[in-house]
């Protein structure tokens, strides 16, 4: 079962050298990796350079964004299953080869997905997100409970509902979601497979405002009324998302300070054994 997963990446290198390395180290031996960048312009090409040997294909030219990255990478994608893993999160160890592994075993499953990690910037953990069991019905209610980071989709399914749509910048994976739900089952498994980087340059920090939006879309274009669960989800979180965010961001700006200290420490005891073993 050959996998193919994609990473979309702009403007990145400070994290996608990591996420590329937590691709190319999977123990699972039949991964197709291709990297769309969007022509970034820091070092990002030279990291891609640096293992293009290891890489089915990529490409640096300016694009419509993520959406329209990830749907050019899947275009060439070969695999049996499909994932994709943005330019600033992480797999865990063998997370390929569990999802892999599921597939084999429950061949009327179309899409499985596991537990992920919070990272910051630094790659240090700080919670976890709450994954859970969830189908077409709760998802129309907007009970997605699935880290995108841990998802992997069987390609048959995006040759009948592919590609993302490109008008969605945010909620480009809960739309693709519902419409596997409504065809096939999906399965929650879990284990910890990824880690989702919050940083303060990060989609989810910087635009989380247009998620809900994006996802009301889905809701009214597939015939949802005004009088549902996810319209009322959408209104209170409305009210309540600039408490959230400033939770969130003032959270981050915290483990910033932690990481500083943490590294500073850190530093001041290497150079202190150093001090006590360097001869005069």
């Amino acid at each position: 079962m050959l996998i193919s997963i994609v990473t979309p990446s702009y403007n990145q290198a400070h994290f996608l050298e990591e996420t590329i390395q937590s691709v190319l180290s999977q123990d699972y031996p039949h991964i197709e990796y291709l990297v769309v960048d969007g022509g970034s312009t820091d070092e990002t090409g030279n990291i891609i350079k640096k293992y293009e040997d290891r890489l089915a294909w990529w490409t640096s030219e300016k694009d419509g964004g993520q959406t329209d990255a990830i749907n050019k990478g899947f275009a060439r994608a070969r695999g049996d299953v499909l994932a994709w893993i943005n330019s600033d999160d992480t797999y865990e160890p063998r997370a390929v080869a569990a999802a892999a592994k599921y597939f084999q075993e429950h061949p009327n499953v179309g899409m499985v997905y596991g537990d992920c990690n919070y990272i910051n910037g630094s790659g240090r953990l700080i919670g976890k997100f709450k994954s859970s069991q969830t189908n077409y019905r709760l998802l129309r209610q907007g009970y997605t409970r699935i880290p995108q980071q841990t998802m992997f989709f069987r390609a048959e399914l995006w040759k009948q509902i592919g590609p993302l749509d490109p008008s969605f910048y945010f909620a480009m994976d809960y739309d693709l979601w519902t419409r596997i739900a409504a065809r096939t089952e999906i399965k929650y498994v879990p284990q910890t497979w990824a880690n989702f980087r919050l940083h303060t340059s990060g989609k989810s920090i910087l635009a989380d405002d247009r998620c809900w939006p994006e996802m009301m879309r889905v809701h009214y274009r597939d015939g949802g009324s005004f009088f549902s669960v996810i319209v009322a989800k959408y209104y209170i979180r409305k009210l309540m998302a600039p408490i959230w965010n400033w939770r969130r961001r003032r959270m981050l700006k915290v483990e910033s300070k932690v990481s500083r200290l943490w590294n500073s420490n850190e530093r001041s005891q290497e150079d202190a054994a150093q001090s006590r073993w360097t001869p005069w």
